[in-house]
């Protein structure tokens, strides 16, 4: 099974063209896709800041990504999901190989979906803490 093959079809249907063009430019794969959890790798090279590091806001590109299709699923068929609050904490910097963020739900309700991303180096060590919020609506 495909990680989008549980996806309702109208979300199934935006993944087609790869999830969107952000995601396209960043280079993020998705690995996992639910309302509770969710894993997406992306690499560092192609998303350095001048000094040569992985950008802060790639992290939160990668968390926000992850954290508003989780959402986005909990939210279900004829309801969509949109960000009202991010941040995130960096404390760590990486200059090569990828990243991955592993987002799990915090609160899953009615109207409002919390989530933290941890953002991880090859070596599993923890580089930045994301929390989303969203607002979810009906279309």
């Amino acid at each position: 099974m495909g990680v989008l093959d549980h996806l309702d079809p109208e979300l199934r249907e935006r993944f087609a063209n790869g999830g969107g063009e952000l995601t396209q430019k960043m280079g993020i794969e998705y690995l996992e896709l639910t309302a509770e959890r969710s894993v997406a790798r992306m690499p560092v090279e192609g998303n350095r800041q001048v000094v040569g590091i992985l950008h802060g806001g790639a992290h939160v590109v990668l968390g926000e990504s992850l954290g508003s299709l989780s959402a986005a699923i909990h939210a279900g068929p004829g309801r969509f999901a949109v960000g009202i609050d991010v941040n995130a904490t960096h404390s760590k910097s990486v200059s090569e190989g990828w990243v991955t963020g592993t987002c799990t739900a915090i609160s899953l309700g009615k109207t409002i979906c919390v989530h933290e991303i941890a953002i991880t180096n090859d070596a599993g060590e923890r580089l930045s803490t994301i929390r989303i919020t969203n607002l979810l609506r009906d279309r």
